[in-house]
């Protein structure tokens, strides 16, 4: 499906309406999933963490349900221990599935499991614990870092992938003091929300809603169509999934 010159003019007009109609507060998102946090200094390892491991955990979930789980493990004086990677590294799979249920952060008790573990081992082992030192030896560059995440899939279970990887990078970009030098890059992340409201929006067919690469579709639609234009992918993410989540009952 190709979008024409017209239709692209329209769509871009609705966007944005949409972002006027977020900004309004007339989405809503006054509390956003992740703002369930411990409200960490922003700068800090442990918070960086904080705002890493849940990530690979959030696909086919509610958000606020997760990060409501993430902070609830955090604040409980054992289950914490989960959040730092040289613990979790040698900790005992079943001490650890203990406490990944213990609030639900982890709902899947073997699979969730699994991937918190081989995150956490990955984050010792190729970045030193650090992930500050991760994007500093990236260069700040979301180019840089899908290029490491390309080559290092498998180390990085879940969170590497293409839904969660754009939008880990956002989120850290909103709840650290990182800034990306290239944050352009960061394209939609094309979780459900997104998608719905890609299609309303008339910006992928009823076919490619289907389709099993409609993930990809997305992001690359949504990278053309905003060339030229003052806002980049990762700015309509929200009112996005804002959007479709109320059910589009939001006239633009």
């Amino acid at each position: 499906m190709d979008i024409n010159i017209e239709n692209k003019k329209e769509i871009v007009q609705k966007i944005y309406r949409l972002l006027d109609k977020y900004h309004s507060g007339q989405l809503g998102g006054e509390a956003m999933p992740e703002d369930a946090n411990p409200k960490l200094e922003k700068g800090s390892k442990e918070n960086y963490i904080y705002f890493t491991l849940p990530m690979a955990l959030n696909y086919q979930r509610n958000s606020y349900k997760l990060w409501k789980a993430a902070l609830d493990t955090y604040k409980d004086k054992d289950s914490k221990s989960v959040f730092e990677c040289e613990l979790t590294k040698n900790m005992p799979v079943e001490e650890l599935r203990g406490y990944l249920i213990k609030y639900k952060l982890a709902l899947q008790p073997n699979k969730h499991i699994e991937i918190w573990k081989k995150n956490s081992c990955s984050i010792v082992e190729l970045w030193g614990g650090d992930v500050r030192d991760f994007f500093e030896l990236q260069k700040y560059s979301v180019a840089n870092i899908k290029g490491y995440f390309a080559n290092h899939k498998k180390c990085f279970p879940y969170l590497g992938g293409n839904k969660i990887l754009n939008y880990w990078l956002y989120v850290i970009e909103q709840y650290t003091d990182t800034k990306f030098v290239d944050r352009e890059n960061i394209s939609v992340a094309p979780d459900t929300h997104v998608i719905q409201a890609s299609y309303k929006l008339g910006i992928i067919s009823g076919d490619e809603l289907c389709d099993a690469n409609v993930q990809i579709i997305v992001s690359k639609r949504w990278e053309d169509l905003l060339k030229n234009t003052e806002l980049v992918p990762i700015d309509v993410h929200t009112p996005l999934w804002l959007w479709s989540r109320n059910r589009f009952s939001v006239h633009i």
